[in-house]
């Protein structure tokens, strides 16, 4: 997408979009091509919207976009970004996956917003690559691609592949490359029209600090917090933890009840479940490995628990997920 010699013809982007795409993360890519265009007072960078189809494509919050072309009319692109949003994965149909391979070979740029990675992956593009995804589907996607180098950054960077994990980053992914493309004033005059007064780094992180997410300002609680996050799959004692935090089992009891109202044991379980209830959705790995990347030994024990926390059972869970797919979705994709 981005090189330090800019091209002196305007450079051209497909956008890809794949149906429940990212709204937000579709007008985070365009915009600032958009206002670059404008505060140079030239065009530096067109686009084309493009579906699997030709036909208009609805993205997650019902609103529905025209495509300029069909991606199998093959129009020439010098970038191609892939913008996903919900079950990225299951719209991985052969014909679509070939189709993004068609154009890799033609030495395409190859890129994807929020989920799209997932489409990337499944075609093989990501293969000896960094990548990125949204955070909510970074385990599943970890899962289903073990073999890739996956990062939970805001977006990669890595030779002619761009990921971008979605929400609002593709707004620093494409400042970032303006600035590749046509040096940092512009970049700045973009980010400023854009109202984007603090433009990220690749290798920000995609997540709030877990203060921020929790509201939290005990530092004690909130390492024990982070300890907790860190050891998913093999889950380690409170009196570990505590020890981690410099605190007593029983100090920490009181911090955790004080400021959240439920054991640190119950806290640590739900963290787990809530990971365990990704994975359901996101993969298809058996219910059994879902339980042991989650720490649990038991399914029994599994099971019992997660219907506690989300009302339904991991099967039940699994079944609603699988009901919201594409027919073909249960078809060998790659």
């Amino acid at each position: 997408m981005f090189s330090k010699d800019a091209q002196k013809a305007p450079k051209i982007i497909g956008f890809l979009l794949v149906p429940e795409f990212s709204m937000m993360a579709f007008t985070s890519s365009i915009e600032p091509l958009r206002a670059a265009n404008r505060l140079s007072g030239k065009t530096l960078y067109q686009w084309k919207i493009l579906s699997q189809d030709g036909d208009n494509v609805y993205a997650s919050n019902g609103v529905g976009v025209a495509a300029d072309a069909a991606l199998a009319e093959k129009p020439a692109l010098d970038t191609l970004v892939v913008c996903a949003g919900l079950k990225a994965g299951t719209y991985s149909t052969p014909h679509l996956l070939s189709l993004l391979r068609d154009y890799a070979r033609t030495g395409a740029t190859m890129g994807s917003v929020c989920t799209g990675s997932h489409l990337l992956a499944h075609a093989g593009l990501l293969d000896g690559h960094r990548c990125t995804i949204h955070w909510e589907d970074v385990e599943g996607f970890a899962e289903n691609f073990p073999h890739l180098d996956i990062t939970a950054t805001l977006f990669e960077i890595d030779r002619n592949r761009y990921t971008c994990s979605g929400g609002t980053a593709p707004l620093d992914m494409m400042i970032y490359g303006i600035a590749q493309d046509h040096g940092r004033d512009l970049a700045v005059n973009v980010a400023e029209q854009l109202l984007h007064n603090f433009v990220r780094v690749p290798h920000d992180t995609q997540r709030m600090p877990i203060k921020h997410r929790t509201g939290l300002n005990q530092p004690k609680l909130l390492a024990a917090i982070a300890h907790m996050e860190a050891n998913i799959e093999t889950p380690v004692s409170i009196h570990d933890i505590a020890a981690s935090t410099q605190v007593s089992a029983r100090q920490l009891e009181r911090l955790f009840r004080v400021h959240l109202s439920k054991t640190p044991t119950r806290y640590y379980l739900e963290v787990r479940l809530h990971r365990a209830k990704l994975l359901l959705a996101q993969t298809t790995m058996p219910i059994i490995q879902v339980a042991v990347a989650t720490g649990f030994t038991s399914a029994s024990h599994f099971a019992k628990a997660y219907k506690e926390l989300f009302g339904q059972s991991p099967s039940a869970e699994r079944e609603a997920s699988l009901s919201m797919l594409p027919s073909y979705a249960n078809s060998n994709t790659a």
